[in-house]
């Protein structure tokens, strides 16, 4: 009996070692009073930034389960229907278990994959400065509150060195767990607080595993990154005291214009648009400077962010715009908007005879006075 019992174990254990779960199982519970047939969404974040349901289930004595195949490791969120708040987890192949109380399900505890283990492990520790800076602000408000100064100068500083501990701490988390799907997530947070600069991102992107650069929050943040760095090179460039960054696109007549070309004594470079109601509306004051100075040296290239060509000469027309005008109409994908970092319009930029920025977005009484001093 033995000689054949054996080989039926380890052939047992052989195939039980080789079923790898090919999807995801959740196994939820909920403390408190919950009635049975409660029903539990699961979500994620759709392609509009705005949460969609990806599955039902309901409760039976508190418990619950989804099940399905994810495509990648991806966060997800549970919301149970008439409480508030909702419990977070990174949906994988596996069994993941997540236990919330029904009052407090943002602290539900989530195990059983490694996503889901990092996570955790990264929540439990943030959790602890988070109670830190809680009690900081607490004790801030109370001095505030009674004019303790001293108080209030001390609390100050303890929170930003708290503040500082919190960024090493996230950095070095990010460090020591390359292949959690959070450190992608944490990077992604960081260039949108763009409390690090981008070449430190790119580097923290760069220690990620192939796996975490594969997922499409990886792939993301790459691109934001990427962003950022363009960014911050446009806001050294065009920088008070910086040589104007060189473009060209084309005039309204088809020719290719260039910054070169029109460069006066003193430049203006307008960024604005036909759709703009505050560039229309500045229109008139940038004419009346222009005609005014014109003939003792200043020079102004338009650099329109529309969309549509017709829109665009017909606000030239309607504005009686005398100087020269270019516009790739891209919106504010123009190569030209980016090159200068332009976010919002109207902005502007004010060129010495060199061709090196000496003022931004100075509008109305603010620009003439600007252009006078430096031509009379």
């Amino acid at each position: 009996m033995k000689k054949i019992i054996m080989p039926l174990i380890l052939i047992t254990t052989l195939i039980a070692c080789n079923n790898k779960p090919e999807g995801y199982t959740i196994n939820g519970t909920l403390r408190g009073d919950v009635a049975d047939s409660t029903q539990v969404i699961l979500k994620k974040i759709g392609e509009n930034n705005q949460p969609v349901s990806v599955d039902t289930a309901y409760t039976n004595k508190g418990l619950y389960s989804f099940s399905g195949k994810p495509t990648s490791p991806e966060l997800h969120y549970i919301f149970v229907d008439k409480l508030q708040g909702y419990s977070v987890l990174i949906l994988e192949t596996g069994e993941i278990k997540i236990s919330a109380q029904r009052d407090s399900l943002n602290l539900a505890k989530v195990e059983g994959t490694t996503q889901n283990d990092i996570f955790s492990d990264y929540m439990n520790k943030s959790q602890a400065m988070s109670q830190r800076a809680m009690s900081i602000q607490k004790d801030l408000q109370k001095a505030t509150m009674s004019q303790d100064e001293a108080t209030i100068s001390a609390l100050s500083d303890e929170m930003k060195e708290l503040q500082n501990e919190y960024k090493d701490f996230e950095v070095e988390y990010i460090k020591a767990n390359p292949n959690g799907l959070i450190s992608a997530l944490l990077i992604d947070r960081a260039v949108a607080s763009k409390a690090i600069p981008a070449e430190e991102l790119k580097k923290l992107y760069d220690g990620l595993s192939p796996e975490i650069k594969e997922n499409k929050v990886g792939k993301d943040v790459l691109k934001r990154i990427s962003d950022l760095e363009i960014k911050e090179a446009a806001n050294k460039n065009t920088s008070i005291g910086s040589k104007a960054p060189e473009f060209s696109a084309k005039n309204p007549e088809g020719k290719e214009v260039s910054l070169n070309s029109v460069l006066g004594k003193v430049t203006l470079i307008d960024f604005w648009a036909a759709w703009c109601k505050p560039c229309r509306a500045e229109n008139p004051n940038v004419l009346a400077v222009y005609k005014k100075y014109h003939d003792k040296g200043l020079n102004i290239i338009g650099v329109s962010l529309d969309r549509n060509e017709k829109d665009w000469k017909k606000a030239i027309a309607e504005d009686k715009l005398e100087w020269s005008q270019v516009s790739n109409l891209a919106y504010f994908n123009d190569e030209i908007a980016k090159l200068y970092n332009v976010n919002a319009i109207p902005a502007a930029f004010l060129l010495d005879e060199n061709g090196v920025i000496i003022a931004k977005n100075l509008r109305g009484n603010a620009l003439e006075q600007k252009v006078a001093e430096l031509l009379n």
